[in-house]
């Protein structure tokens, strides 16, 4: 560990505690102070589909500050004016505000590029100089964020020399902080070494770690609608909720994914952080504060707690898709994708069940499932509950009323569904399922940020309650390392057809405890 100043300290949990922060007028939003970000991996798809836009994006609303830089390195032999037009190309195809030349040339002033490799010492001291240069200049004041978008394999070289050439090292009242992108770590150990890689040249306050999922508007929506409603809070426990689903669906195949995919799979790819960062979330206790380490701390309880079903056979899941058709086209299998090895064993699919040993959740398994070419694009979480316990019609009446249940629509349509039963109206009583719907495009003006704007902005501020911390990641690998062992070593993927939800391993799976899964 490096002995620089921890000066991000003061604006990560205390930042939250700030009184004049709490005291402020919630009509205006938080604006990034003076910094830059160094991207490595900045010509990579991630970059230039999401990175670059949500950059453009935070200028356009006044949330960067005009003298932000942005420092691309890669190898191309790029001038800074290249870099610029290739960021323009990147914003003008992707950027969620509209495209103004103004704005552009804002952001352009500070555009920088650097060539190089990852193991090219000279150009770390390019950089070294640039980012100075961008001090001078545009009076970033010393604070850097480098953002990792590039494999963990390479993340041990790029720590070394940053740290050989200081640029880890803030000085006096500035700081710099490293983001870094999912995988964390393919299992338990490997997640664990690449922490000890990074926590060797930067503090681990100054270490953020990103789940886009975390920056979504329904996800951090789930933390409102739990804990500012007295409606919802005391039925969200063991003595209502019979069962909790958390699905996310993809109608596509791996696309151009095969080198990163295969060997990984759905279930490290998505399960591990996505789906089990919506279990936390959705079985948390209610937190002292939204300050970070009080968020982090109840879901780190919840991770804890978690338990894996004795009979990983019978309580997972596995598939792979085949071809066929899906909407309308006909689809290549797994297996026949470009890259991926005939005898590919990965899975496309997962499904698990999962309990908590805590007095709330005892006795309630949580579904999880993740696949592509499924039947939709769709994630939510939903909270089934219990039927009444007494129904005082004629079973007739009620043939056609199912369970009620929350549904946090997280995508693509962002938005709450209360379902419950009501009388169809008519002379009968009869009694069916009905819909309260609540969506985030109809009820507000204004339009939801992308996740990425929200973690960037949160990055350059300090401010890391939706980042997860090291013990989260541990915790995540902790839960999913034993199925994917067994799964090597006893479960083959299960076939199914692209446009369904799943092999039937999973339905089955769902149906050894008497429920089924939902067709959102």
């Amino acid at each position: 560990m490096n002995d620089s100043p921890r000066a991000s300290a003061e604006h990560s949990d205390d930042a939250a505690a700030n009184p004049l922060r709490d005291a402020r007028d919630r009509r205006l939003p938080l604006i990034s102070g003076p910094g830059s970000m160094v991207m490595f991996g900045v010509t990579g798809d991630l970059a230039r589909k999401k990175l670059l836009p949500a950059i453009y994006d935070l200028t356009h609303r006044g949330l960067l500050p005009p003298s932000f830089g942005l420092v691309g390195f890669g190898r191309r032999d790029w001038s800074h004016d290249d870099f610029a037009e290739y960021v323009r190309e990147s914003v003008i195809a992707d950027a969620r505000t509209e495209f103004s030349e103004p704005v552009f040339e804002q952001l352009r002033g500070g555009l920088r590029f650097v060539q190089g490799a990852f193991d090219d010492r000279a150009a770390f001291e390019e950089l070294t100089r640039v980012v100075s240069e961008l001090d001078a200049s545009r009076g970033t004041g010393g604070n850097h964020a480098f953002y990792l978008s590039i494999p963990p394999a390479a993340f041990p070289q790029v720590c070394e020399q940053l740290a050989g050439s200081g640029l880890n090292t803030p000085r006096d009242g500035s700081w710099r902080r490293v983001v870094i992108e999912k995988p964390f770590g393919h299992d338990l150990a490997s997640a664990r070494e690449l922490n000890d890689v990074v926590e060797q040249v930067f503090n681990p306050e100054d270490v953020f770690r990103i789940d886009h999922y975390l920056g979504k508007e329904t996800v951090q929506n789930i933390l409102a609608l739990r804990f500012s409603n007295q409606l919802f809070e005391p039925i969200w426990n063991a003595n209502y909720v019979d069962h909790v689903q958390i699905t996310m669906a993809e109608d596509i195949g791996i696309g151009s994914r095969a080198g990163y995919y295969d060997g990984i799979g759905t279930a490290r790819d998505v399960i591990q952080n996505h789906l089990l960062q919506l279990l936390a979330l959705t079985a948390m206790e209610e937190p002292v504060s939204f300050r970070a380490a009080d968020l982090r701390a109840e879901k780190e309880k919840v991770l804890a707690a978690v338990e894996l079903p004795q009979d990983l056979a019978a309580h997972t899941a596995r598939g792979q898709y085949v071809g066929g058709w899906q909407g309308g086209q006909e689809v290549v299998s797994y297996l026949e994708e470009d890259g991926i090895p005939a005898d590919s064993t990965t899975e496309t699919f997962a499904a698990m069940r999962l309990d908590i040993a805590t007095r709330r959740w005892a006795g309630v398994p949580f579904y999880l499932r993740a696949g592509k070419r499924l039947g939709r694009r769709v994630t939510e979480i939903a909270v089934v509950f219990k039927r009444a316990p007494f129904l005082p019609f004629r079973s007739t009446d009620t043939a056609d009323l199912g369970q009620n249940a929350i549904v946090v629509r997280v995508q693509p349509d962002e938005g709450v569904t209360m379902r419950f039963g009501s009388k169809v109206p008519g002379t009968q009583m009869e009694v069916r399922d009905v819909s309260m719907d609540f969506a985030y495009g109809t009820n507000f003006t204004e339009e939801s940020p992308e996740a990425y704007e929200r973690l960037i902005l949160d990055m350059m501020l300090g401010d890391p309650p939706l980042f997860p911390r090291q013990r989260e990641v541990e915790l995540s690998w902790q839960i999913l390392d034993p199925i994917t062992q067994f799964w090597a070593e006893h479960m083959p993927p299960a076939p199914y057809r692209p446009g369904t939800w799943g092999p039937d391993t999973a339905h089955e799976m769902i149906a050894r405890d008497g429920r089924s899964w939902r067709r959102p």
